[in-house]
C-alpha cells in the first residue's frame, strides 16, 4: 500500500488520525495510551542491565495496526498446518537431511554440530521411533511483494518461535486503543482475534499430557541475561493455568550441571522429571561457548521428553532445507497431493543453491546477483536476526567463492511501504515502514498418530524501510498486529 489516500472505508488507521478533524490526530496522546496500556498489561521487555535484572520497559511497538491485505492474511493461515505436516514428514526423513545439508556443514560448522549430535543420537531415536513424542511450535514468516502482488516467505522458522505471547497483547492493545477513540471510520472487525499465547500453551499441555506423567514439568531452555524473558514467563503462566504443569528455566550450561539421564531415557533436572524441553535458546552457535552445552543437546536429544525443536526439526527448518525443497518435485515429497503442493508452492520466492559452482544455473545466478545484487538476498544456515548480507555484503562474499555452499541466495521481497508511528523504550518515530506477517502453527505426534495440528495466531513485525533485517529482539523492528484491508 503507498502513502495516504483519501479517508474512507479503506482508509488505514494512520490516514485517519492524519485526515483533518481526525479524534486520533495527536501522536503524543495515542503513544502515551499505548505506553500506559503496555505497562499494565505485561507487554514488557527487560532492559539487559547486569545491575538491575528486572529493570523494564515496554516492548518495542507500533502505536496503532498496519493495513494488511485480508486475503494474503487468510491465504497465510490456511498455509500453515500444511506447512506443519511438512516440516515434520522432512524431520522424519534422516537421508534426505544429510544428503541435504552436508553441502553446507563442509564450510559452516554450526550445521556440522548439529548433524553431529543427529547422528550421535540415531540409535537411541530408532529404538524408540514407535512411541516417539514429538512437540513442535512453527513459525512461518512473509512479506508481501509489491511488483507481483504476492504474498511470498521469508523463512519457516522451527526453533525458538518467539514473541507470541507478546503478539496477543499487542492485538489486545491495538483493539483497545481504537475502541477506545471510537474514530469514525474504524471497523474493530478488521483486527483479527489473535490467540497465539493460548494456542501455544495448549500444545504444549497436550504434549505433557501424552508424555504420561501429572508430576512432570516442562523445561525452558534459555539464554543467560534473557531480555525477552516476559515473553516466555506469559508462556509459563498460561501453561500453569490453563493446565496446572509446572515449569524450570535453564541454560544450556545449568541443564548439564543439573540434568541427568536413566536407563530409560526418562530426563530429570534436580528432583523433576521432564516431560518436554522447550528450546528459546540453542539456534545460534553463541548458545555454545563450550562443549558442555553441546553435550547439555546431546543428553536432551537422547531422553524421552518431546524435544521442541529436535535435532531433526532443527535441521528441517535450516535455509538449505527451504531452498531444496522449492527444486522440482521435491515438496511433492512430503506433502498429500497436488492441492497442497499447490498451496506450499505459491508461497515459495526464488531460491537458489550455491552449491555446485560448476553448473551452468547456478553461474546463470550468480552473474544476475553480481550484476544486481540489490534484487538479492545471502541467506547464511542461521536464525535469530542480523546474519543476512544484502547489497556491496553480497558481492564482496561472493568474490570469494569458496564457502558458498553454506548460503542459499534469494529473491529480494519488496514490500509496499507505509507510515507508521513506532516507539521502544519510550521514543517515538514517524517514519516510512515495511512489515513482515508471521503465523504460528503447532503440531504433536506420537509415533505416526498426529494429536494435533494447529494453526495457533500471529505475529507482525514491522521496521524502518531502509533496515534490511528485521528482529525485534535484535532492535531492528517493532511489534505490530494487522488491520485487514480488502
Amino acid at each position: 500500500m503507498a502513502h495516504a489516500g483519501t479517508v474512507g472505508p479503506e482508509a488505514t488507521v494512520e490516514e485517519m488520525r492524519r485526515s483533518e478533524g481526525g479524534r486520533l490526530a495527536s501522536t503524543q496522546a495515542l503513544t502515551d495510551e499505548a505506553i500506559i496500556w503496555a505497562s499494565l498489561h505485561g507487554l514488557l521487555v527487560g532492559l539487559g542491565d547486569k545491575e538491575r535484572p528486572y529493570a523494564l520497559t515496554h516492548a518495542p511497538i507500533s502505536v496503532v495496526p498496519v493495513p494488511f491485505p485480508r486475503d494474503s492474511f487468510e491465504k497465510a493461515r490456511a498455509a500453515m498446518q500444511v506447512f506443519n505436516k511438512l516440516i515434520d514428514r522432512v524431520s522424519r526423513d534422516g537421508e534426505y537431511l544429510q544428503h541435504t545439508l552436508q553441502p553446507a556443514a563442509e564450510f559452516d560448522d554450526f550445521t556440522a554440530k548439529l548433524l553431529d549430535v543427529y547422528r550421535a543420537t540415531r540409535e537411541v531415536r530408532k529404538a524408540r521411533q514407535q512411541d516417539e513424542l514429538v512437540l513442535a511450535i512453527n513459525r512461518s514468516d512473509y512479506m508481501l511483494d509489491e511488483p507481483s502482488s504476492t504474498l511470498l516467505q521469508v523463512e519457516l522458522n522451527t526453533i525458538a518461535s518467539s514473541f507470541g505471547c507478546l503478539s496477543t497483547l499487542v492485538s489486545r492493545m491495538h483493539r483497545h486503543i481504537l475502541e477506545r477513540s471510537a474514530q469514525p471510520g474504524v471497523d474493530l472487525g478488521r483486527l483479527p482475534q489473535n490467540h497465539a499465547t493460548e494456542e501455544i500453551a495448549d500444545a504444549i499441555g497436550a504434549a505433557v499430557q501424552e508424555y504420561g506423567d501429572a508430576d512432570a514439568v516442562v523445561l525452558f531452555v534459555v539464554q543467560p541475561n534473557e531480555r525477552n524473558s516476559y515473553d516466555q514467563q506469559w508462556l509459563q503462566q498460561a501453561i500453569w493455568e490453563r493446565h496446572r504443569v509446572r515449569t524450570l528455566r535453564c541454560t544450556l550450561a545449568e541443564i548439564a550441571e543439573r540434568g541427568s539421564l536413566d536407563a530409560s531415557g526418562q530426563l530429570r533436572v534436580d528432583d523433576s522429571v521432564v516431560a518436554v524441553a522447550y528450546f528459546r535458546a540453542g539456534y545460534s552457535p553463541n548458545d555454545y561457548p563450550t562443549e558442555v552445552e553441546w553435550k547439555a543437546r546431546e543428553m536432551l536429544e537422547s531422553s524421552r521428553a518431546a524435544q521442541c525443536p529436535s535435532v531433526a526439526y532443527q535441521l528441517a527448518g535450516a535455509k538449505k532445507v527451504q531452498q531444496d525443497l522449492a527444486g522440482r518435485g521435491v515438496v511433492e515429497r512430503f506433502v498429500d497431493g497436488p492441492e497442497e503442493a499447490a498451496l506450499i508452492r505459491a508461497c515459495f520466492a526464488g531460491l537458489w543453491s550455491l552449491d555446485d559452482l560448476e553448473d551452468a544455473a547456478t553461474r546463470e545466478v550468480l552473474a544476475r546477483a553480481e550484476a544486481s545484487p540489490e534484487d538479492f538476498v545471502l541467506k547464511p544456515q542461521r536464525e535469530g536476526g542480523g546474519n543476512n548480507l544484502y547489497g556491496p555484503q553480497i558481492l564482496e562474499r561472493l568474490s570469494q567463492r569458496r564457502g558458498l555452499a553454506a548460503y542459499i541466495l534469494m529473491q529480494r521481497i519488496r514490500p509496499p511501504i507505509n507510515r507508521s508511528t513506532l516507539v521502544r523504550e519510550g521514543k517515538v518515530i514517524e517514519v516510512d515502514t515495511l512489515s513482515e506477517l508471521g503465523i504460528y502453527g503447532t503440531f504433536v505426534r506420537r509415533g505416526d498418530r498426529v494429536i494435533l495440528n494447529r494453526e495457533a495466531g500471529h505475529l507482525v513485525r514491522t521496521k524502518a524501510a531502509t533496515s534490511d533485517e528485521g528482529g525485534v529482539a535484535a532492535g531492528f523492528a517493532v511489534l505490530d498486529s494487522p488491520y485487514l484491508t480488502g
